[in-house]
């Protein structure tokens, strides 16, 4: 619920064409402690000062020349999208009041003002419309959680998922690929097991900003849990567009960290699949990906590996004589394409 300063330090714009009402209902404001109250005598200016001062209350004179107060709100909707029209309106005309209500305003004041009745309204309405904000924002701030690690930041499986989908939706109408590409960090549990998972945390945290201080704008860098992150490169041309971006995380993720009074080690070991060569959607890319990752620890850790149909058919360019694609392994190693350090 928000506090009585809270209330006190919203803010306010009063919109009349007399500068004798907006004189009045200035100083009613300030004897009663609100601290941001601005005011125009343009009914044009509404909107534009809306849009960059996101007011909490708009004080509303219905009959201006000009643009009139149900004008005024029709535009205010076009921004206030998500619903709540922060308006109180300014009527001496009592058929004014319900069609102001019917327009979009929360509530309405009588003129000549009475100045019990003013407080009470624009305190009731400020209380709501501050509540309604909190409310928006827990949403927002619910909804990053839902879709974003909590520890590190970075988007999670489900947003994942939904990202590749959306590269692989664009590669196709563009005849691109797209590639995606399976990280694990090598000693990661000796790591948790000796210094505590504190020091694992932080080290999460490192890793996840070397990913992306190391990866593309463009590209999305995410974590699926433990030490297990993938980042999804889109808009790529062939398999050594995928190759050049792991190798470097590899190196990057092989500087030593430092972590209070501590020098630790460890490595990484990725695993690449992509798209459309190995697979055509979203879960079976992110298998294959897994699958090479598993490779690439089984050949030694510290490197990369892509064993899909793309790594074979850049293996087929280089020793022609070997198994022609159909007759190949669904999954097979390529140690020409694994990166050695």
């Amino acid at each position: 619920m928000p506090s009585r300063q809270d209330i006190l330090n919203a803010k306010i714009l009063v919109v009349d064409d007399s500068p004798d009402n907006i004189e009045l209902m200035e100083e009613i404001l300030r004897e009663e402690g609100y601290t941001d109250v601005s005011s125009t005598m343009l009914p044009e200016q509404v909107c534009p000062l809306h849009r960059e001062h996101n007011y909490d209350l708009i004080l509303l004179d219905l009959q201006m020349p000009g643009l009139n107060g149900f004008q005024v709100m029709k535009g205010l909707k076009e921004i206030e999208q998500g619903g709540y029209l922060p308006v109180l309106a300014l009527t001496a005309q009592p058929s004014f009041k319900i069609a102001a209500l019917e327009a979009g305003a929360r509530d309405f004041i009588s003129k000549p003002f009475d100045l019990l009745e003013v407080h009470k309204r624009i305190h009731n309405m400020l209380e709501v419309r501050l509540l309604y904000k909190e409310l928006a924002q827990y949403s927002r701030a619910q909804q990053e959680l839902a879709l974003h690690d909590a520890l590190t930041g970075l988007p999670n499986r489900r947003l994942l998922e939904d990202r590749i989908e959306t590269a692989l939706q664009h590669a196709n109408r563009n005849h691109h690929k797209a590639a995606v590409m399976y990280l694990d960090l090598d000693g990661f549990k000796a790591i948790n097991d000796t210094y505590g998972h504190a020091y694992g945390d932080e080290i999460l945290k490192m890793v996840s900003q070397r990913l992306l201080s190391n990866s593309r704008k463009e590209d999305t860098v995410a974590r699926l849990g433990g030490d297990e992150f993938i980042v999804l490169l889109a808009d790529v041309h062939s398999l050594a567009d995928a190759q050049g971006p792991a190798a470097k995380l590899v190196e990057a993720l092989s500087e030593p960290f430092f972590i209070n009074d501590l020098t630790l080690q460890l490595s990484t070991s990725i695993g690449i699949s992509l798209y459309p060569d190995d697979a055509e959607n979203v879960v079976d890319l992110i298998s294959i990906a897994d699958y090479a990752l598993y490779e690439a620890k089984r050949a030694g850790k510290n490197r990369y590996c892509a064993n899909g149909s793309a790594a074979r058919q850049a293996a087929l360019a280089v020793k022609p004589s070997m198994t022609p694609p159909a007759a190949a392994a669904a999954v097979a190693p390529a140690p020409e394409l694994v990166q050695h350090r």
